[in-house]
């Protein structure tokens, strides 16, 4: 229970943490670029949203995997940048902003995945749990059966 919620808190930090530095970015020089601005905006308002998703949608995985989705594009934007090139920003990996982008993804990603790797286990053992217990009622369903069957065949 205590590792869901640091999960989930930690996931909404990530998710918070990304939008404010693509929000200080944006401010910088960002607002600046014909498609990496606009991305960037998307950034900051999808962040909070998600954010608050995975804190208050804990019945449903899609908030997980938004967010593990957020921090997978947004890293992958970010490598291409550092690399090939991104809508004609290239990146050097030199700023406080990187680093910090590169840490709340990251979160967004890893805790987001401890997550979903949760909700996959307990749906196992609750579906191992009832198929525990259907196998046990047809079990003791047949058994008193044969037993109820037997009963009669030996009276009559």
């Amino acid at each position: 229970m205590v590792i869901g919620w640091l999960s989930r808190l930690l996931v909404a930090a990530g998710l918070i943490g990304s939008a404010w530095v693509h929000w200080v970015v944006w401010d910088d020089w960002a607002r600046f670029m014909d498609v990496v601005g606009p991305l960037f905006m998307v950034n900051v308002i999808a962040g909070p949203v998600i954010a608050l998703a995975v804190l208050l949608w804990r019945g449903h995985w899609l908030p997980e995997l938004a967010a593990v989705g957020f921090g997978l594009a947004t890293l992958g934007a970010y490598v291409m940048s550092l690399t090939v090139g991104f809508f004609d920003v290239q990146e050097q990996f030199r700023t406080d902003e990187e680093l910090w982008g590169v840490i709340t993804e990251a979160a967004c990603v890893v805790f987001g995945l401890v997550l979903l790797a949760r909700r996959y286990v307990a749906g196992a053992r609750s579906g191992d749990r009832a198929s525990a217990a259907a196998r046990r009622g047809r079990h003791r369903g047949g058994l008193q059966g044969e037993g109820h069957g037997q009963g009669q065949g030996g009276q009559a």
